[in-house]
């Protein structure tokens, strides 16, 4: 057979037909029928050694993920401790579980567990009865167990995406937690998805300030900021949708001092500012969508002293300015577009002495005369 093969190899079919073959054309063939065989026997060996180094490797990943599973129930029994300090080491546990994952997935297991811990019922120090020592000895030693989790996830996520222990991309779900306190700071949410749908930031301060939120989504969703303060400083919004729609602001602190909002979507829609203060001072609108639109200010600051608006878009369309205080004193205003259309001015004092560049299109909601409360550079007045 691989004598013919050859033969076809060498074209003789096309030669003119001889009665004998000569020793050269013989050898020839010879020679590349062992050629082929050799050829043939190396390719079945090389089939051979990638069936087995793939039959290795399932039998590895298998094995480690064993490992990993009962390294991972012992965990998450620890967590189920009633000593705050095996409780601790739990959380260590599969933070360092999730290090060594074999999978991607199994890495988002640990985080998912992690996240679930904050998640469970949590009373806050303000809802403590009153003079009942034991009580308090136990929030206290299961708030440092939540802080540390807070700590862990941070730690991680200021890793370079590329480092084999970053937990960037990865989604976490901080859905309806109730935060007391926690540094997020420096932080980057680079995709994935981290939801604080229905978080309730009450009491101590919740620190996020230069976290970067890059791609991906950061969901804010009806959380509730309430006598705390909660801080972004610094922080920047970065080619991703941010969700702080339906978000109440009350008697606490809301701070994006220095923010950078740069491309993508950020969405106040529907916030309600009913005290506090909400600070946009000195914070850069650049390239990106903010949008307040539905959004209701009854009582409290909501402040962008000195911040620029470049590029991008800032919707208060059909805003309710009907109490406190809103302040773009020394605002920039160079391109883009800062929209009031639609807007109600009502009790509210909206200030915008020692604005400059050109005026914010729709300032005003129709009409000729400027609503009661509402102060603007004279270059603006209709």
């Amino acid at each position: 057979m691989v004598f013919y093969i050859g033969w076809d190899l060498l074209g003789a079919r096309r030669l003119k037909p001889e009665h004998r073959i000569d020793s050269k054309t013989l050898f020839d063939l010879v020679k590349l029928s062992f050629g082929v065989v050799a050829g043939a026997g190396a390719l079945i060996a090389l089939v051979v050694a990638y069936r087995r180094q793939r039959v290795d490797e399932d039998g590895a990943l298998r094995e480690a993920t064993r490992l990993h599973t009962e390294r991972f129930t012992t965990a998450v029994t620890q967590l189920g401790n009633d000593s705050a300090a095996v409780r601790l080491g739990g959380v260590h546990a599969l933070a360092g579980l999730a290090d060594d994952a074999p999978t991607r997935a199994l890495r988002q297991t640990c985080i998912d567990v992690l996240c679930a811990y904050l998640r469970l019922p949590y009373i806050a120090e303000a809802d403590l009865p009153a003079g009942d020592a034991e009580a308090r000895h136990a929030y206290l030693a299961l708030r440092e167990v939540r802080l540390t989790v807070i700590r862990l996830i941070r730690d991680h996520l200021r890793l370079p995406h590329e480092h084999q222990h970053s937990w960037q991309g990865h989604d976490f779900d901080l859905t309806e937690v109730t935060f007391d306190g926690g540094d997020l700071s420096a932080a980057r949410f680079s995709g994935g998805t981290v939801n604080f749908s229905g978080t309730v930031f009450s009491g101590g301060e919740v620190n996020f300030d230069e976290t970067w939120f890059s791609g991906g989504t950061a969901i804010f969703n009806g959380a509730t900021f309430s006598g705390s303060r909660v801080s972004f400083h610094g922080a920047m919004f970065d080619g991703s949708r941010v969700d702080f729609r339906g978000a109440t602001v009350s008697d606490g602190m809301l701070n994006f001092f220095e923010a950078v909002f740069s491309s993508g979507l950020v969405e106040f829609d529907r916030v309600r500012f009913s005290g506090g203060r909400a600070s946009f001072d000195e914070a850069t609108f650049d390239g990106s969508v903010v949008v307040f639109g539905g959004a209701t200010v009854s009582d409290g600051l909501v402040d962008f002293n000195s911040a620029t608006f470049t590029e991008g878009r800032v919707d208060f369309r059909s805003v309710t300015f009907s109490g406190g205080t809103v302040d773009f004193r020394r605002v920039a205003l160079s391109g883009g577009t800062v929209d009031f259309n639609g807007a109600t001015f009502s009790g509210c004092m909206v200030d915008f002495t020692g604005a400059h560049g050109s005026a914010p299109l729709g300032l005003l909601s129709g009409g000729s005369h400027l609503p009661a409360g509402l102060v603007v550079p004279s270059a603006w007045h209709p």
